[in-house]
């Protein structure tokens, strides 16, 4: 295992860990998470035996820079950067709001080989309320006056969480963790924003992603994600669906690593 640092176009300094060996791998984390709290790191070891695996700190949070504001782009850049860094190509694999930034960077020209989707946060019809038009100020706000953890509970309240859990979260040890990169929110929503208001995008809007897709749900999400990925794997160009049965959007590395390993390591 090693680690290093790449530098973004804008000048961002990105961390990053490598782990293992074969083809070159690129693990994207959805919001709040890094290499030093969230999912990231256990799957990258269930998968170093068959990919050469790069995790990452997106801007703003762990030992990653961060950029001036929320952009989009500035994000998808710093994915390019990584896959310039092990060797100008690698498969991309991204949970919840990762998911959405691997299939944006496939689209805007990332070159990857093949592309998967954890869970991508979409709202696209009437079984899930539309995210409040004011949420990202709100957010944004929050974070702006010092409240960072007024700004993780917003979040978390809109996703789903159990209020007795946000609750009793910011009693517990990760709360700290959670706040230090509550001000990184606003980069999830300018990811997602866009496909959080109960109606599909056009059919075309990924058309760019021109890469074997495939993309993940969990038999156990609620109705809304499970329909969300459905329409994704349909419009993505080569987009295809799997079911995970018994997960949900805290997916276990367990259930998802033989899935990737077969679709990224399938011949063409």
């Amino acid at each position: 295992m090693t680690t290093g640092r790449v530098v973004s176009k804008d000048g961002t300094g990105i961390a990053f860990t490598r782990t293992g060996s074969g083809p070159a791998l690129i693990v994207v984390d959805g919001a709040l998470c890094h290499r030093a709290f969230g999912p990231a790191t256990a799957l990258a070891r269930a998968l170093a035996g068959h990919f050469t695996v790069y995790t990452y700190d997106r801007r703003g949070r762990g030992e990653s820079g961060t950029g001036p504001a929320p952009d989009v782009e500035r994000e998808v850049e710093d994915v390019a950067a990584l896959v310039e860094h092990a060797g100008g190509s690698a498969h991309l694999f991204g949970m919840s709001s990762g998911g959405t930034l691997v299939a944006e960077a496939a689209h805007r020209g990332v070159a990857a080989e093949r592309i998967a989707i954890y869970e991508s946060p979409m709202v696209v019809d009437g079984t899930h309320e539309p995210m409040p038009a004011d949420l990202p100020s709100r957010v944004e706000r929050a974070v702006a006056e010092g409240r960072r953890g007024d700004a993780v509970k917003l979040f978390m309240r809109y996703v789903g969480t159990p209020a007795l859990f946000v609750a009793l979260i910011a009693l517990m040890p990760p709360w700290r963790r959670l706040k230090a990169v509550a001000h990184t929110l606003p980069n999830d929503f300018a990811l997602v924003g866009e496909f959080q208001r109960g109606t599909p995008p056009p059919a075309d809007r990924w058309s760019g992603a021109d890469v074997p897709a495939l993309v993940i749900a969990g038999g156990k999400s609620p109705e809304y994600l499970r329909n969300a990925q459905r329409f994704l794997a349909s419009a993505l160009p080569h987009g295809e669906l799997v079911v995970l049965p018994g997960q949900t959007h805290l997916v276990k590395p367990k259930a998802t690593v033989p899935v990737l390993v077969d679709f990224f390591l399938r011949r063409s």
